[in-house]
């Protein structure tokens, strides 16, 4: 089992940029690739970026030169830099994570909101 923990989300202005973190702990090393979805208002979840094992990404067209996805092997950690926000990256950003059996893990999700 892995368990997936995010952090970073909050309110922000447009313009601005935002860190989020994602934490992994459990059978981690089982795992082939982590990634970013968001969920907005009345709309689907959606693939935002990747990273895989080897630290090869892979994001989304929407976000291409805005989001940034990093991961720090030594903690398990994965990151998503968003820069500059605009308001239409306001969504619930999930954490997630795929083992060589190609089974989801998923987090909680945090909150990015972002003012015009």
């Amino acid at each position: 089992q892995v368990q997936l923990v995010e952090s970073g989300g909050g309110l922000v202005q447009a313009g601005g940029s935002l860190r989020l973190s994602c934490d992994a702990s459990g059978n981690t090393r089982s795992l082939k690739t982590r990634g970013w979805y968001r969920q907005a208002p009345g709309q689907q979840r959606e693939l935002v970026a990747t990273i895989s094992r080897s630290g090869v990404a892979d994001y989304a067209d929407s976000v291409k030169g805005r989001f940034t996805i990093s991961r720090d092997a030594a903690t398990n950690t994965v990151y998503l830099q968003i820069d500059p926000l605009k308001p239409e990256d306001t969504a619930i950003y999930y954490c997630n994570a795929v083992n060589w059996s190609n089974s989801d893990y998923w987090g909680r999700g945090t909150q990015v909101a972002v003012s015009s």
